[in-house]
């Protein structure tokens, strides 16, 4: 039998954190799977940044619990396996980069100075150079270095490449989709390119409005839902026809005669067939499909109100 602890890399129940203008994060359950890379998305506002300062110790819980590997993030053994790249990328600008990987070894027990170097250098970034002097993308490249460098099993990413260009976004992600693999780590990225988070995500955490909207696998959440084209029907406001069964109507619009619609499914039963969207529209003058998952979270960030559909089961990670 599975250990739900030690599958399991970040844990919070009921979490919540409130600040003086009111709760950045209230009522949150969720269970992010260890060796996964979660996408956590969510609007500005959302809570996302103030969930990372949670799991790393820098905030403290207003109510409910944290967890990181089972263990509090404020101890010392949470601590030694968690890394925090933040959208900001906090380095020394007087520093040279030589100088700015001896800090992390100095700081870091379980030290990794040849695989730290390793990404450096594939960069052509020199060791002397003051970091202050650096381009963003080789900014970037020295902070995941010092993430990588501390061989953590949870890495938590703030939006890492939000200042980067295109072609500097997919050589970073490229590096970190290739340490992860290598090192097997568990990772927690924020993005608000969703096309980027694709390509790299197995697993979904949505915030919206303080709280958790939608988690779990990504594959499956795509699976579990239908985005529905067809011609609008006059007898419901929302364009949609009659007879929807179990499905949940997760986002509708209407564009002059067509209606666009992604449903959230009844859960898959055995037996069921992968494509099941037959089941729910037989007529042929509705187009049903799996969406992507761009597609999902898009219609979800629309949505309102935020608790108009469920937001998964909260156990399924453990």
């Amino acid at each position: 039998m599975t250990d739900p602890i030690a599958s399991t890399a970040l844990r919070a129940t009921r979490l919540g954190r409130r600040f003086r203008s009111g709760w950045a994060l209230r009522d949150c359950d969720f269970a992010l799977p260890a060796g996964r890379i979660t996408a956590l998305v969510g609007p500005n506002g959302a809570g996302k940044s103030t969930l990372f300062h949670l799991a790393t110790g820098l905030l403290r819980p207003t109510d409910g619990e944290i967890s990181v590997f089972g263990a509090d993030p404020v101890t010392a053994g949470a601590r030694d396996r968690t890394a925090f790249l933040a959208q900001d990328k906090p380095l020394y600008p007087r520093f040279t980069v030589e100088e700015t990987l001896r800090f992390g070894r100095e700081l870091n027990q379980d030290w990794d100075q040849a695989g730290a170097e390793r990404i450096v250098r594939a960069g052509d970034i020199s060791p002397a150079a003051r970091v202050g002097a650096l381009s963003p993308g080789q900014c970037t490249r020295v902070s995941l270095a010092l993430a990588f460098g501390k061989r953590p099993d949870l890495l938590l990413l703030d939006e890492p490449l939000a200042d980067l260009d295109p072609l500097v976004r997919i050589e970073a992600m490229g590096l970190v989709m290739a340490e992860v693999a290598e090192r097997g780590t568990t990772v927690v990225m924020s993005s608000h390119v969703l096309s980027e988070l694709e390509n790299v995500c197995d697993h979904v955490l949505l915030l919206k409005h303080g709280g958790v909207r939608l988690q779990g696998d990504a594959q499956q959440l795509c699976d579990d839902h239908v985005l529905l084209t067809g011609r609008a029907e006059s007898a419901r406001e929302d364009g949609l026809p009659s007879g929807l069964g179990g499905a949940t109507v997760v986002e509708s619009t209407v564009t002059g005669r067509q209606v666009t619609a992604l449903l959230r499914t009844e859960p898959r039963t055995e037996g069921r067939p992968a494509d099941d969207s037959a089941d729910v529209f037989a007529d042929d003058r509705w187009v049903t499909e799996i969406p992507s998952l761009e597609d999902l979270l898009l219609a979800y960030l629309r949505s309102v109100p935020a608790d108009a559909a469920p937001s998964g089961d909260t156990e399924a990670a453990a």
